[in-house]
């Protein structure tokens, strides 16, 4: 997905993309690559101004588009997926940084003339920048800048100088008041420079007031990142396109599954890039602390690792993508300058985790007063059930959100355990609707909201395809906490491949007789119940032979053994099942039509997983971060690295939420979220562990660092291994060939 979510986004997205076809091919580009290390505009720039590209977040009335900031991010990633030459990015963000002033004459005459086409570059303070003195009706600038992209081209520069009482000072420069210095860039699609400033008079109506240096520092990464995102999508597209028409040994190399991982794997980082980048964006209107907190996760996951992410593309091409004429290294230059212009990834990590040692980033999405009606029910039904006690038995253990009881009726009975099952067990709410359920539950502290567990990923194929008296018998109990469930699915000898399954279910009278074996279920040793895979028909296809069972835990040949995990604990079992009968109408569905009751089951549980990236599982590494000591500093900068890898898969679940709600058809987010997840909580241990030294000789700590350890495996084998679901994204979503 890119950034754009909306169609207005899209197809202006769309408009920049072909504006860059028509008038900025590469191979026109590779011409012009000294006129471009020299600042001179590209000649099509009028065309570009004309068509407002440049000015999309600017206010109507200095001349813009009246969008903001979030549009902009689309032209910016749009233009940087050609790449576009030329001065855009640097231009459009000193428009962005400007209009972080406070209405001064400076700020309005800028906008002005940043909206019929004047160049622009921003230099944001540094510690060894420029300082500022007052004079007689002014002000005196001396100093040279660090290396500043488009700063040649620049017509206006907007800058930031210390003065002596240690504050700063905002100001405009015209390029003929400065002298600006060509580097040898890296970058070959645009210039870059110092500019020196010899006693350089700035007047009063040069002045910007009210910028905040964090905001407008925050503000330049954001779109900076944007571009960086774009250029990891190039990657995506380039290398699949590849991969699907490149041939080796007689087959397309896409049907190789390590380049399928590779090439899924490429598109799990452009797809948090860009979750990233979206979120720093739309950022800019919060308050300052997620501000920052959004932009320098855009920077960690987007802007920095984009020169790996392009070199790891580039080994996927070969040989041929190393070379001078592939314009992969185009992207890659660019990619490299990118990273560099917003200064060391480690110095974002430290912030960062500074930041999120006590705050987190606030990913609401906030619906306002939208559908009335609906909010004042779930809140009567919440008010009368915060009065209510649950007082019964706890079937899946001794955890609040399993309590039985006159509470957790009321909820069930209202419809609010599940909002979006259909009517009478839920309320066929809308995304919006379960949106505003979360947010009346998080009204509530005090009302545990309550948990289906294993069967939150079984009950939606009883309702589908149940028989209606089996599905009004057994779902109402469940909803209420009353009958608790397993999922009788992974055999010893299939592993991960599901549809290998050996248990048998043959035909007799009134039912079926079930054998076989079944592994790593949990919950099987206090379910009333276990939804069951089981082979009806040894001669059809791998994927059709197959039905879906409701079987009664407490049946006669049902015997359940626990297995003992590396934590001593045993929250899995085997399943042995010898002649169990399973009456006719405890088959779901048709006998050979299991196998996708099965997939709607597991993409349950792909949601579920993903969704777990909101448990916080970096408790030690925070109380490392906040204890001063040798340590602390790694800590903090170890602790930004994960917290940005999460809040982007935040992001993207926010961006996936968003797309719901316009009634757009959900996309590959759950499955992307299932393998990021999994890669966070790898990253989130090994750096726990490596920081937190002895502290692991112990199993039992405060706060826990090696007992959550031990269950990680759970979660990353649980709903399909990262090597499954890296090959339903490589074919699925990528379309890559099958080996």
């Amino acid at each position: 997905m890119p950034i754009a979510l909306t169609p207005e986004q899209s197809a202006l997205s769309d408009a920049v993309r072909k504006f860059g076809a028509r008038h900025a091919p590469t191979d026109r580009t590779r011409k012009t690559f000294d006129d471009l290390a020299a600042g001179v505009v590209p000649q099509w720039w009028n065309e570009l101004v004309a068509a407002g590209f440049h000015a999309v977040h600017l206010p109507e009335q200095v001349g813009g588009q009246g969008g903001d900031l979030a549009d902009t991010a689309c032209v910016i990633e749009a233009a940087a997926q050609l790449p576009l030459p030329g001065p855009l990015l640097s231009t459009v963000t000193a428009g962005a940084v400007a209009l972080l002033a406070a209405t001064s004459p400076a700020a309005e005459s800028l906008l002005r003339d940043l909206a019929h086409g004047v160049t622009a570059a921003v230099v944001l303070p540094s510690d060894v920048g420029l300082n500022a003195v007052p004079t007689d009706g002014g002000w005196r600038v001396t100093g040279v800048s660090p290396v500043v992209l488009g700063a040649c081209a620049a017509q206006r520069i907007l800058a930031a100088a210390h003065t002596d009482d240690g504050g700063l000072l905002w100001f405009v420069a015209d390029a003929g008041a400065v002298i600006t210095e060509p580097e040898c860039g890296t970058d070959l699609t645009t210039d870059v420079g110092r500019v020196r400033f010899e006693e350089c008079r700035v007047a009063p109506d040069h002045l910007l007031t009210g910028v905040d240096a964090e905001t407008a520092r925050c503000t330049v990464a954001a779109l900076t990142s944007c571009a960086a995102a774009g250029t990891i999508r190039w990657c995506v597209d380039a290398v699949t396109e590849h991969l699907r028409t490149r041939e080796q040994f007689g087959k397309k190399i896409g049907a190789f599954q390590a380049l399928q991982h590779r090439a899924a794997e490429l598109l799990i980082s452009s797809e948090l890039a860009t979750a990233a980048a979206w979120d720093a964006v739309r950022s800019a209107d919060e308050s300052a602390e997620q501000h920052t907190i959004a932009a320098a996760t855009a920077v960690l996951m987007a802007a920095a690792p984009a020169p790996d992410l392009v070199l790891d593309t580039l080994t996927m091409f070969g040989a041929i993508g190393f070379t001078w004429e592939h314009d992969l290294h185009l992207h890659w230059r660019r990619a490299i300058a990118l990273a560099a212009s917003l200064g060391p990834a480690t110095r974002w990590s430290r912030r960062l985790g500074e930041l999120t040692r006590t705050t987190a980033r606030d990913v609401t999405v906030r619906l306002g007063d939208a559908d009335p009606v609906f909010r004042a029910y779930v809140r009567e039904v919440l008010d009368r059930a915060v009065a209510l006690r649950n007082d019964g038995p706890r079937y899946q253990g001794d955890y609040e959100q399993f309590a039985t009881g006159d509470q957790r009726s009321a909820i069930a009975d209202a419809g609010l355990i599940a909002p979006h099952y259909p009517a009478p067990w839920g309320l066929d709410a809308t995304p919006r609707q379960q949106l505003i359920v979360d947010e009346e539950f998080a009204r509530r502290p005090q009302l545990v909201r309550p948990s289906l567990g294993i069967s939150e990923w079984i009950v939606p194929s009883l309702i589908n395809a149940a028989d209606p008296e089996v599905r009004d018998r057994l779902v109402p109990p469940t909803l209420r906490g009353e009958l608790t469930w397993c999922q009788l699915f992974s055999e010893p000898s299939a592993g991960s491949d599901l549809a290998a399954l050996t248990t048998r279910a043959v035909k007799v009278d009134g039912g079926w007789k079930i054998n076989g074996h079944k592994i790593w279920t949990s919950s099987a040793q206090h379910a009333h119940f276990g939804a069951l895979l089981a082979r009806t028909d040894p001669d059809a296809r791998k994927h059709r032979g197959i039905g879906y069972f409701v079987v009664d835990m407490r049946s006669e040949g049902v015997e359940v053994q626990p297995i003992r995990q590396a934590t001593g604990d045993a929250h899995f079992n085997e399943v042995f099942l010898t002649d169990v009968f399973v009456p006719d109408e405890m088959l779901v569905g048709e006998p050979t039509g299991g196998w996708g009751l099965a997939i709607a089951t597991m993409a349950q549980e792909r949601v579920a997983i993903g969704n777990y990236v909101h448990n916080d599982r970096a408790g030690a590494l925070r109380a490392l971060a906040a204890t001063p000591g040798p340590d602390q500093d790694a800590a903090l900068r170890a602790l930004g690295g994960i917290d940005a890898y999460s809040g982007a898969i935040k992001a993207l679940g926010v961006r996936e939420t968003l797309r719901l709600l316009d009634g757009q058809h959900a996309g590959p987010a759950s499955s992307i979220a299932k393998v990021a997840t999994a890669a966070m909580l790898r990253r989130t241990f090994e750096a726990t562990l490596q920081l937190t030294g002895e502290t692991a000789l112990l199993q039992d700590t405060e706060p826990p660092v090696v007992a959550p350890y031990l269950h990680l495996p759970a979660e990353l084998v649980g709903g399909g291994t990262r090597e499954i679901q890296l090959n339903i994204i490589a074919q699925m979503v990528l379309g890559l060939p099958r080996g």
